[in-house]
């Protein structure tokens, strides 16, 4: 962090942060709540994480095909309730249609990957000993019940990447999700039930943020994963350090998308407003901070101007819409108090920037330019349909601008010169840089962050270990006694 920048403000992925506390559907597009669902309570803690520790000792002992064959299963439900699922998720954060189905299909591939590639990451590692005879292998094993605090925006895919690794090694999981997707985390609950997981492998709470530290305290909770704020983050790490479990967390981020060149900048535009809009904006991933070359900036800024012109609010529900409305009213609110400052400061309003008169939680998809370092959106994360596009001179400038932030996730890299787009990615602190193409997620692909976007990593086969004892196993061999010579 730079001495210039200003303290992290909160992220509003973890809806656990907001005033409003407590389990409900709320359709953003509508405003109805339709469903509301009792907190878990107090004194059911013990006996919730005591069947998870329960299930841990015979689920760690199954071998690992079982285990691999009932991750495979929920995928195969997954696939065969995915209109229903997707239903789910657009009443409940308002995503579009499309973009939800889309969700459910990456989960599907998550889920399958580690079935049929677990056990193979699994397997012992051979170290040769450099002093002594005999072997050394490490072991990867289990290490016991997990708790998973995970958010809104991504309702299925969030969980998943946390319980598809954790089940084929051998833990067991205890969900508290967001408190405004409810319904999407009971039905996470009964797709792992319906694929043949035990009680107590996988369990959905509704706990209260006052009863999470009674969780992680627990001597039998052995790890703790949040996705959500810099503020959730801190805390659930203070709490994790405190007891002595292990952590992950993949916190908030401003990814930059760097233009260097570009030969084709339609192309270039139609990626920047792809990495920008995804999921209304909400993705912790999305391009926020688009920087661009001096000789670029006019045609690269109209170009915007034009696609996000195109954005019309409607609902999340039919095929045809192209804007959907933010998770909820104050998450809507709270990215327009973060427009209208820039705006107040003397930003440049190039698209948007304003709420539509059109019922539920929209905001219009915005671009902004001239922002400085006084204004909250130079620093702050929006998260929603805004876009900050800076100028700069060059390479070196794009390189000092994309690092002068307190968080490190994603960054793109644009240009035809692969050699000098590798030259830029190189210096840029980010967990992950993707060139020539947004900043996206596969099964085989870590994903975390640096700085204040977090640590540790989640897919691919470096999930496998995160919550997992590496343990060595050195065998030496006796020296047999010489047998006494005859007399």
């Amino acid at each position: 962090m730079t001495a210039t920048q200003n303290p992290p403000t909160d992220h509003p992925k973890t809806a656990s942060d907001s005033a409003d506390r407590r389990y409900a559907t709320v359709n953003p597009f509508t405003g109805e709540t339709e469903k509301e669902f009792p907190f878990t309570e107090t004194s059911e803690i013990d006996g919730i994480v005591g069947r998870a520790h329960s299930a841990y000792q015979e689920w760690r002992n199954r071998p690992v095909e079982d285990r691999a064959a009932v991750v495979r299963r929920a995928a195969e439900l997954m696939d065969e309730r995915r209109d229903d699922l997707a239903k789910l998720i657009t009443t409940e954060m308002g995503k579009r249609k499309e973009e939800a189905t889309g969700e459910l299909f990456l989960c599907s591939m998550i889920l399958k990957y580690y079935a049929d590639n677990g056990p193979g990451f699994l397997e012992p590692t051979s170290i040769t000993p450099l002093m002594g005879k005999g072997e050394a292998v490490v072991e990867t094993q289990p290490i016991g019940a997990l708790l998973a605090i995970e958010p809104w925006n991504y309702p299925f895919y969030q969980v998943v990447r946390v319980v598809g690794p954790n089940l084929v090694l051998g833990n067991t999981v205890i969900l508290k999700h967001s408190e405004i997707t409810p319904q999407c985390a009971v039905a996470i609950e009964q797709l792992f039930a319906d694929a043949g997981a035990p009680e107590g492998v996988f369990t959905n709470t509704f706990l209260r943020i006052s009863d999470v530290e009674q969780v992680i305290a627990d001597p039998r909770i052995q790890g703790v994963t949040l996705t959500g704020s810099e503020r959730a983050g801190s805390a659930v790490a203070a709490l994790a350090g405190k007891h002595l479990k292990k952590s992950v967390l993949e916190l908030g981020g401003s990814d930059p998308f760097i233009v260097l060149d570009a030969e084709d900048m339609a192309a270039t535009v139609k990626a920047a407003t792809m990495g920008r809009m995804q999921n209304t904006g909400q993705a912790c991933t999305a391009s926020k901070r688009l920087i661009v070359t001096e000789e670029l900036y006019e045609p690269f800024v109209e170009g915007l101007k034009q696609a996000f012109s195109t954005f019309a609010p409607g609902d999340p529900a039919d095929a045809s819409t192209s804007l959907a409305p933010l998770s909820s009213e104050k998450a809507a609110q709270d990215l327009h108090a973060q427009i209208q400052d820039a705006i107040d400061k003397g930003a440049t309003v190039v698209a948007g920037g304003k709420r539509p008169d059109h019922p539920g939680a929209f905001v219009e998809a915005t671009v902004l330019t001239d922002v400085t370092p006084e204004m909250r959106a130079f620093r702050e994360e929006l998260f929603g349909p805004a876009a900050v596009v800076y100028k700069v001179k060059d390479a070196d400038e794009a390189v000092a601008l994309a690092n002068d932030s307190a968080f490190g996730l994603g960054a793109t890299v644009m240009s035809s010169d692969l050699d000098r787009a590798r030259s830029v990615a190189d210096r840029l602190e980010a967990g992950m840089v993707w060139i020539n193409q947004p900043t996206g997620s596969s099964p085989e692909l870590p994903f975390g962050g640096v700085k204040r976007s977090g640590y540790g990593r989640e897919l691919s086969e470096l999930a496998m270990f995160e919550f997992a004892n590496r343990r060595l196993m050195r065998t030496v061999p006796v020296k047999k006694a010489e047998k006494p010579q005859a007399g």
